[in-house]
């Protein structure tokens, strides 16, 4: 092993230490994986952890997209969008789009809105008596 470099056990390639994290327990210093393959494995759990999703499992939802997004049909399919009250995974948006749902608060009620206000279809309170104005359902 040449000095200042470590055999990672995950990728099996033997690295600089600059490419490992600190660890005063262990004997060496460095970590037990390079920061690369700690990286994956952070990514694989957390989708494990947030939305019970293997990457395997993840990879073929996008691959049911066609690798776009559900909604714009335009973007590469990236982030997995789940119902905030259910937990229920929906499918994988683009950051935009999922990003859009988020600050909706996944309210089908206000995307309706917003899309007919967009349209050139906003609501237009009516004046039903001095001062009172009748807003349309």
């Amino acid at each position: 092993m040449p000095e200042g470099h470590k055999h990672c056990l995950r990728c099996d390639e033997v690295k600089p230490w600059s490419e490992w994290h600190r660890n005063t327990t262990a004997s060496d210093g460095l970590s037990t994986s390079c920061k690369q393959c700690r990286a994956t494995q952070g990514r694989a759990d957390y989708l494990k952890r947030q939305y019970g999703l293997t990457e395997a499992e993840r990879d073929a939802m996008v691959a049911g997209q066609f690798g776009i997004c559900r909604i714009c049909l335009a973007a590469s399919a990236e982030h997995v969008d789940h119902d905030h009250e259910t937990g229920r995974v929906r499918g994988v948006l683009c950051f935009s789009c999922n990003a859009a749902l988020g600050q909706f608060k996944d309210r089908p009620d206000v995307i309706r809105r917003a899309a007919a206000y967009l349209e050139g279809n906003a609501w237009k309170p009516t004046l039903v008596a001095p001062g009172v104005y009748q807003l349309p359902s």
